[in-house]
Parts: C-alpha cells; sequence; structure tokens
C-alpha cells in the first residue's frame, strides 16, 4: 500500500536523531529514493550543515518541495511516554520527534513525487527538492546557502511548496502564503548609580526609561493588510539592578523585538524607534538584529493548486495564513514569485510526545500528489 510506503519512510527518518545540525543520514535516504526517479542530487556542506538540492528536469516551471531533516532537542526523554527517536503508534497517531515538524511532511513529498512519475513520465516542467539539516538552528549554513547558489547559477524557480506544519484542527485548514519578518533589539538605557536615598546624586535609568517604553508599547506602527495583521512590538526582558534594594542602577537593558508584516520596513521601523528614544533625550545604545524579512504570496497559482487539492482530497476549505515564527521560506521567497507553506497540524510541535494522527499522512501525500497534477500534468 502506497500509505505505509508513506509512513514506512517516515518511521525511518523519525528513527535516526537529526538534532540541529546534524543530519545522521536522512538525506542519504531521501537521495537513495530519488535517484532512481531521474532526480539529479547534490550535497552541499556548510560547516557542520547538510544541505541537499535534488532536481529532476531542466524545462520550466520548476516546482520545489522544501523542507528540514533537523528537529529541536527532545527536552528530558523521562518525559516522553515513548522514546523520542523510536516511532511509536498509541492510539491512532505516529509518537516521535520530528513526526510533525517536519519529517512527516518530507516523506510525503518524496511519496507523492514517485507517484506522480509513474502516472505521468512526461510530465511538463522539473520538480526539485531544497533540503537542510539547519532550519531549526542558526539556519545560517542552511537553506539560505543554497539559495545562493542557486541565484549565482541563474537557475528559476517557480513555485516552492515548504512543508512546515501549518494546519490547525484539521489537515489543511491552514496554509501560510507568507510570514511576517522579525527584527530584534538591545536596548542600553544608560544612567547614573546611586545610593536610593540620594536620588538628587544618582540618575535612574529605570524612571527615565518608563515614558519612552509605554510610548513604544502604545504606537501604532502599521495597520496591516489583505493578508497581515497589524506590526507588533513586545518587549520580551528587562534587566535593570544588582540585587540590593537600596541601589539606583546604572543602566536598564530592555530585549524587544518586532513581528512586521509588509506595509513596514526595518529601516522605517528603527527610524520611528530612535525618534521615541530621542524625544525622551535618553542616553542610550541600541543594537539591532534582523532575523527575516517578511515574504508574502498573493493568491495566485500555486495557492490555488493547492487549495484545490486540499479540497479534492480531504473536502476542507483553506485558509491563507501569515502568523506564526519565521520558516526558511523567508529565504526561498528572495529567488521564487511563489511560495507556499504546508503540512500537517502544529499543535505538538517542539512538545514532548510530538506526534501526527495516521489518519492524516496518506491525505498528505496524496494532497502533495494532486499539487503536482494540478501544475505539471
Amino acid at each position: 500500500m502506497t500509505a505505509s510506503r508513506t509512513l514506512a519512510l517516515t518511521e525511518k527518518l523519525i528513527g535516526l536523531s537529526s538534532v540541529t545540525p546534524e543530519d545522521k543520514g536522512c538525506q542519504d535516504q531521501l537521495i537513495h529514493l530519488l535517484e532512481p526517479l531521474g532526480f539529479k542530487c547534490e550535497t552541499i556542506q556548510s560547516g557542520d550543515v547538510t544541505n541537499l538540492w535534488a532536481r529532476k528536469g531542466t524545462e520550466q516551471p520548476l516546482l520545489v518541495f522544501a523542507g528540514h531533516t533537523d528537529v529541536v532537542p527532545t527536552g528530558p526523554v523521562e518525559q516522553w511516554t515513548s522514546e523520542p527517536f523510536y516511532p511509536t503508534h498509541r492510539d491512532g497517531k505516529l509518537y516521535g520527534r520530528g513526526t510533525a515538524d517536519m519529517k512527516t511532511s518530507i516523506a510525503a513529498m518524496v511519496v507523492a513525487c514517485e507517484e506522480f512519475i509513474a502516472a505521468h513520465p512526461d510530465h511538463k516542467g522539473s520538480i526539485a527538492f531544497l533540503i537542510t539539516s539547519d532550519e531549526e538552528g542558526p539556519a545560517t549554513d542552511g537553506t539560505v546557502v543554497v539559495c545562493k547558489m542557486l541565484k549565482e547559477r541563474g537557475e528559476q524557480l517557480d513555485y516552492c511548496i515548504v512543508g512546515e506544519p501549518t494546519s490547525d484542527k484539521t489537515l489543511g485548514d491552514t496554509i501560510k502564503n507568507g510570514r511576517r519578518g522579525s527584527l530584534s533589539g538591545c536596548l542600553t538605557i544608560k544612567g547614573v548609580q546611586g545610593h536610593i536615598a540620594y536620588p538628587q546624586l544618582a540618575k535612574n535609568p529605570i524612571h527615565l526609561g518608563a515614558q519612552a517604553l509605554a510610548d513604544l508599547v502604545a504606537e501604532v506602527w502599521d495597520h496591516g493588510n489583505e493578508y497581515y495583521l497589524p506590526t507588533s512590538w513586545q518587549m520580551s526582558n528587562i534587566k535593570a539592578g544588582t540585587g540590593a534594594n537600596n541601589v539606583i542602577p546604572g543602566q536598564m537593558v530592555v530585549d524587544f523585538n518586532f513581528r512586521f508584516s509588509t506595509e513596514s520596513t526595518p529601516e522605517s521601523l528603527q527610524q520611528r524607534v530612535h525618534a521615541i528614544l530621542d524625544r525622551h533625550k535618553l542616553d542610550y545604545d541600541l543594537k539591532w538584529t534582523l532575523s527575516g524579512l517578511p515574504f508574502l504570496t498573493p493568491r495566485g497559482t500555486l495557492s490555488d493548486a493547492i487549495c484545490k487539492a486540499i479540497k479534492d482530497e480531504a473536502g476542507v476549505d483553506t485558509e491563507l495564513s501569515t502568523t506564526g515564527g519565521t520558516s526558511d521560506g523567508r529565504f526561498i521567497a528572495q529567488i521564487c514569485p511563489q511560495v507556499i507553506e504546508f503540512g500537517p497540524p502544529n499543535a505538538s510541535i517542539h512538545k514532548i510526545d510530538e506526534h501526527i494522527e495516521l489518519r492524516f499522512i496518506d491525505p498528505l501525500k496524496n494532497i502533495y500528489r494532486r499539487t503536482l497534477e494540478n501544475l505539471l500534468r
């Protein structure tokens, strides 16, 4: 049965403890299956990270399946009901680290290609896989490296499906047609340390910065758009003080993050933050880190093909969403005009006892296959 083939490959991948940046042979398993289908497979090593670029065909359009073989650490193993790297069936679910994020998606993509190529050996266009072992980590030696290589070679990507777990309540109810950008800041507000009984001889950075922080909280950065919620500014850490209750601290450090829409740019957000801080005449240092730009694929050929495949296979009406954290889609979107993320339900990802319902595995593969048929048949 095809379903058991997808399940068998999923279980084989889960059994390999590929915690970032380790691949532990997962990509070798994929190469072993893809090469007989006509894929030319290239392994791109960058630091400790293993990447795979596999392409079948030379014609356009090129549809790319993208994903990652690395997984997050298990956390306390003793808290798992079963061994995290030993695939286990229980109550209609498959348990193991990477079941939802995202080894089932990778297995489903490979088997979908096997079925599609067998049924349509003369299909139009080309198919490729872009797989990394560096998505859950720093993401500096993974997909971004492969995208740079592809751009330098002049390879044109037309469509990309990233197998991230996007579904909410049931398979196919949500796909991601974009992600918000992520911009972080580390703000140091400077004061003068002193005895709390003599405030006239000190400058309290907490007091000095409080109104500026309140203004940053109250600021409306943008109103979002059809696809995005308004840009969000959130503080994650505030650090000040020596631990003593009679000392005015000499500085306060505030960590914050923007999750921003396409209605804003990193430059505009930075300028507005500095303007607010300067208005309060603060003495400060501010270090910025841009983790990713927002990307957006408006409704079009790829989203229509996936939504139709989901409807035909699962009978579900699909919602397009840009919520959630960052993904490697942000790198691929720089060289590919249409990027959509779609995969299984995400409720258990990164958790103890991560799992996927067994009833979703075969339909996930079928949706990927139907999407191929909608675009390349």
